[in-house]
C-alpha cells in the first residue's frame, strides 16, 4: 500500500500535471482516513466578482494518484461564495479551461458494471467524450435572477470566453449552489468538477446565534467512479459508466462517495453544536443518510432527536426546527439541508454519517467525526423559533387568480425512456378517446379533468407564459407505476415553493393506445389510491422536489424574481441531459395582455 500523503499535499489542488507515480493497488480505499476539506470562502467587496474556470489536478484520496479536473478557482468543489441579502453582484465566470474532458465515458451492459471501477475489453468507450472541450455556462441553482443570468442551456461558451452575469441577491437567507448548465454535456461537466455552494445571509438569519465560523460546514456530497489499469488499479482517472440494456441507459451511480472532493473523510469535531450546510451535487444517486456510533449501529430515534435539528431546506430557514424523518434524511439530487448537529455527548468518540439508500451500490460509509475533548462551555442552544416571516401555503390561502398547470412524468419502461408531458386542460368533447397524449385523471371532489399534451421536446413550442408576480400550482405526476421504480427530482427554475402534499395515485390506468401512442382509456381515468406522506422537513420552501412513482405533488409559489425565459427539468443530470427539461417563459402582465398567445394558459 502506498504511504499516505501529508495534510500539506493534501491541502489544495495542483497546478501542473503531476510527476507520473505508482497508481493505487486494488481493492477498496480505505475510509476515514483523510482530514476533510472546506472550501474556501469569497465574500465579494465591491459587488464585483471574477471566478476563473480552469482544469487542476487533486487528489480524491491520499492512497490514490491526483485526478485531473474542471473547476472553479482552481478546486472542487469551488470557493463558498457569500452574499448578503440585497447586496446585488455581478459575475464573471471566466473560461479558461484548456485541454478535453477528464472523465472516461463508458458503457457497460454487465448490471453490476457501474458499481464496480475500470472497464472491460466489453464495455463500450465513448471516443466523442474523450475529445469534448470545455463549453460551460453557469446557473446559480436557486436564484432569483433575470433570465439573461440564469444561465440558459444554449449560452455556453468556450475556453477564452466569459459569461457576465448580475445576481440581485434578494431571497431570504439560504444556500444555493452553482453548477454547469451546458445543453446535452451537464452531466459529464458537473462530474468534472463545476459545482460550489453560493451562501445568502440576512438579518433574521443573523439573530438567530446559529453557530458560525470553523462551526458552520459546508458538505458537497457527491458520487464518483474511477478507471483502473488493465491490472485493476486505481488510476484516479474520473470515470462514467452506464448501465446500458434493451430498454435504454441508466443514470450514472458510482461505488466510491466523495465529500468536499474527498472520498470518505473524517472531520474533527469539537463536543458542541455545528451547523451542516448539506448538499446533494450527484448526477443522480438519492442519499439515505443516518447518524451512527463507531460500530455503524444506527442511533435510536431518541438519541436522533436530542443530537440532531433541520433548520432549513432549499431555499431558507423552516419557522422552527423539526425532527429528521425516523427513516433517515433523504437527499434527492440538487437538495439540500440546513442541519444542526451536537456532538456534546460523544465526546473523545466518533460518529459516521452513513446512506442506507436500498438502492445503493456504493460503501455505506460518508464521512466520520472524530469529536475531541473540550474543557469549555457550550456557548449555544438551539432557538425554538427560525423564520418569523415564514408562512405555511395551503389552496385555499393562494389568490383566486392563481394559475394551475399540470407536467405528466412518463415511465421509461412503457414509452421508451423518462419524458415530460407538457399538458393543458381541454373541455373532454374537444377530444376523441383513447387518443395519443390524452389523459384523464379524477381527484375526491373534484370534476374529471381531461389533459391534453402539447410539448414532450425542449425545442417544442413554448407553452407556459407566467404573469410576473402570479401564484401558480404545477400539478407534478409521475406516471411509473408498479415495477418502474423511476422517482424524480423536479426543478424549477426562479421560483420557490412550497408542496402541498403527497398523494399516491393509481397510474396503472396509462397504457399503450394503438402501435405508438399513450394515454388513458374512456371511463378508466387515473384515480386517486391513498394519501402519501409529507414529511415535516419537505414543508418548508423549496425549489427541488422527489416526486416517486404514481405519486401526485401540487407545488405552489409565486413568479415574482426577474422575467424572460427559464426551464424546469428533471435533476437527474442524465435525464436533463436527454432533454428532460421544457421552457417556461415569465411575463410583465402589462406586456402579456398584447401578447399573441393572450393569457397565461394556465386554468384557474
Amino acid at each position: 500500500m502506498r504511504v499516505p500523503c501529508s495534510p500539506a499535499e493534501l491541502a489544495g489542488p495542483i497546478d501542473e500535471p503531476p510527476v507520473p507515480e505508482r497508481c493505487a493497488p486494488r481493492g477498496s480505499l480505505t475510509p476515514y482516513l483523510d482530514l476533510l476539506p472546506v472550501p474556501p470562502v469569497l465574500r465579494p467587496d465591491g459587488g464585483v466578482l471574477t471566478v476563473r474556470l480552469r482544469a487542476s489536478w487533486q487528489r480524491l484520496h491520499s492512497e490514490l494518484p491526483p485526478s485531473e479536473l474542471w473547476t472553479f478557482g482552481g478546486s472542487f468543489p469551488g470557493p463558498t461564495i457569500e452574499v448578503r441579502r440585497g447586496q446585488r453582484l455581478w459575475v464573471e465566470w471566466r473560461n479558461e479551461i484548456k485541454g478535453t474532458l477528464p472523465v472516461l465515458d463508458v458503457r457497460t451492459t454487465d448490471p453490476e458494471g457501474p458499481s464496480r471501477p475500470g472497464h472491460t475489453e466489453q464495455d463500450e468507450v465513448i471516443a466523442a467524450a474523450s475529445l469534448l472541450r470545455s463549453w460551460t455556462v453557469v446557473h446559480l441553482h436557486g436564484a432569483r435572477t433575470n433570465a439573461a443570468s440564469d444561465g440558459w442551456s444554449f449560452n455556453a461558451v468556450h475556453s477564452g470566453n466569459s459569461q457576465l452575469v448580475e445576481y440581485a441577491n434578494d431571497q431570504p437567507a439560504t444556500a444555493l449552489w452553482y453548477h454547469d448548465h451546458a445543453m446535452g454535456i451537464t452531466a459529464l461537466n458537473v462530474m468534472a468538477g463545476l459545482a460550489g455552494v453560493y451562501l445568502i445571509r440576512d438579518g433574521e438569519e443573523d439573530a438567530l446565534g446559529l453557530p458560525h465560523g470553523d462551526r458552520e460546514i459546508p458538505l458537497v456530497i457527491c458520487d464518483r467512479n474511477l478507471a483502473t489499469t488493465p491490472e485493476g488499479e486505481l488510476t484516479g482517472r474520473l470515470m462514467r459508466k452506464l448501465y446500458r440494456d434493451p430498454s435504454g441507459e441508466y443514470p450514472f451511480t458510482g461505488p466510491f462517495t466523495l465529500v468536499n472532493g474527498r472520498i470518505w473523510p473524517y472531520c474533527e469535531v469539537t463536543p458542541q453544536w455545528y451547523r451542516f450546510r448539506l448538499l446533494n451535487a450527484s448526477n443522480s444517486r438519492f442519499y439515505r443518510l443516518r447518524l451512527a456510533d463507531e460500530s455503524g449501529a444506527v442511533f435510536e430515534p431518541g438519541v436522533l432527536r436530542q443530537v440532531v435539528k433541520q433548520i432549513g431546506t432549499d431555499s431558507g430557514l423552516l419557522p422552527e426546527p423539526v425532527e429528521l424523518p425516523e427513516g433517515g434524511l433523504v437527499l434527492a439530487p440538487a437538495e439540500r439541508a440546513d442541519l444542526l448537529v451536537d456532538f456534546s455527548q460523544f465526546e473523545g468518540g466518533s460518529v459516521q454519517l452513513l446512506n442506507d439508500a436500498p438502492d445503493a451500490a456504493a460503501s455505506p460509509q460518508v464521512m466520520r467525526f472524530d469529536v475531541t475533548r473540550f474543557a469549555g462551555a457550550e456557548d449555544f442552544c438551539p432557538p425554538k423559533k427560525l423564520s418569523a416571516s415564514f408562512v405555511r401555503l395551503t389552496h385555499d390561502t393562494l389568490p383566486t387568480s392563481h394559475a394551475h398547470r399540470w407536467v405528466l412524468l412518463t415511465p421509461p419502461q412503457l414509452t421508451g425512456g423518462p419524458m415530460i408531458w407538457e399538458m393543458v386542460e381541454v373541455d373532454e368533447s374537444s377530444v376523441t378517446l383513447p387518443q395519443d397524449g390524452v389523459v384523464q385523471v379524477q381527484l375526491p371532489g373534484q370534476p374529471l379533468r381531461t389533459l391534453k399534451r402539447v410539448a414532450t421536446a425542449f425545442e417544442d413550442t413554448v407553452n407556459y407564459f407566467v404573469v410576473h408576480g402570479g401564484w401558480e400550482q404545477w400539478n407534478l405526476l409521475n406516471l411509473s407505476g408498479a415495477g418502474m421504480s423511476c422517482s424524480h427530482p423536479m426543478h424549477l427554475h426562479l421560483m420557490a415553493f412550497q408542496a402541498l402534499s403527497r398523494d399516491k395515485l393509481t397510474v396503472d390506468a396509462f397504457t399503450r393506445i394503438g402501435d405508438t401512442g399513450f394515454g388513458t382509456l374512456p371511463g378508466q381515468p387515473i384515480t386517486h389510491d391513498s394519501p402519501g406522506v409529507l414529511d415535516a422537513n419537505e414543508q418548508g420552501w423549496k425549489d427541488v422536489i422527489r416526486v416517486g412513482p404514481g405519486e401526485l405533488i401540487p407545488v405552489v409559489g409565486q413568479f415574482d424574481g426577474g422575467t424572460g425565459e427559464f426551464m424546469y427539468h428533471c435533476h437527474i443530470l442524465e435525464h436533463e441531459d436527454d432533454m428532460m427539461m421544457r421552457p417556461f417563459v415569465v411575463v410583465p402582465a402589462d406586456v402579456l395582455a398584447l401578447h399573441p398567445m393572450g393569457g397565461h394558459g394556465g386554468h384557474h
